[in-house]
């Protein structure tokens, strides 16, 4: 139940973080896509410093005229520096909104927007709209954290599937957001062995072709970096080179102190 897992948790404090651009934001991200936080944090500062000892994220302009070997030598890969460079492409053509204009834009022109940008899929762009933007009713269907969240809330046998998810979240409109975050708490609840039982029986989860199952006593870790408010490492979405992109995995921020 979301009520008793309201109850258990830490009270939300989820707040925008309106410092940094679009551009830097979603670089970031290309930078955290398929990589360990700690990697992607080494690889970003070798990034920056190519441009100087004051540690300023670098403009569009800047690295679109730094040499391709520079980039590669910071550590990333032949893919994600096309990511790059199409981001700043993008960018600089408006493609890309500035901060400004993502206010005034509803959140379904903002994915529709930055997911022309190679590397960028929904699940990062959702990332935004959370974590930076404060945008109040984005659900992460996708995100594997939110959906086992959701089976360890309401008892479920089976991983509920994206669209089924998606149909049961209408109820929280226009709060999907506050409800992901705390989905998100059910796995630092379940791991502190803390998850308050469930008191109803599970609903009904709308019939979206076969649910995926969760193995007893596997012992492995959900994969959702439960968190609070900080900005996520994306890092779900980045498309190979063949254009393919893997199921968006969650790297939630770490909860709040």
């Amino acid at each position: 139940m979301l009520a008793q897992l309201i109850a258990a948790a830490p009270r939300c404090d989820l707040k925008p973080l309106l410092s940094g651009s679009p551009f830097e934001h979603l670089a970031r991200a290309i930078a955290h896509q398929q990589l360990h936080g700690a990697a992607a944090a080494t690889i970003l500062r070798r990034f920056i410093a190519l441009y100087g000892p004051d540690d300023l994220f670098p403009t569009p302009q800047q690295l679109l005229a730094t040499p391709e070997r520079a980039i590669r030598g910071a550590g990333f890969s032949a893919s994600k520096l096309m990511a790059l460079r199409d981001l700043a492409d993008k960018s600089l053509s408006g493609v890309v909104p500035s901060m400004d204009e993502l206010a005034t834009l509803p959140d379904t022109a903002i994915i529709e927007r930055l997911t022309q940008v190679r590397g960028i899929g929904t699940w990062t762009v959702q990332m935004l709209l959370m974590f930076h933007l404060g945008r109040r009713d984005v659900l992460p269907i996708d995100d594997f954290g939110v959906r086992h969240g959701f089976r360890l809330a309401y008892g479920l046998r089976l991983m509920p599937k994206p669209k089924a998810l998606a149909k049961f979240g209408e109820r929280w409109a226009p709060h999907r957001s506050i409800a992901a975050w705390y989905l998100w708490r059910a796995v630092d609840l379940q791991r502190a062995a803390s998850l308050p039982p469930v008191l109803r029986p599970a609903p009904r989860m709308p019939r979206v072709g076969r649910a995926r199952r969760v193995p007893r006593n596997s012992g492995s870790k959900p994969l959702s970096g439960a968190a609070a408010c900080a900005t996520p490492p994306p890092r779900s979405d980045a498309r190979t080179q063949k254009y393919r992109r893997p199921a968006p995995r969650s790297r939630a921020p770490a909860s709040k102190k």
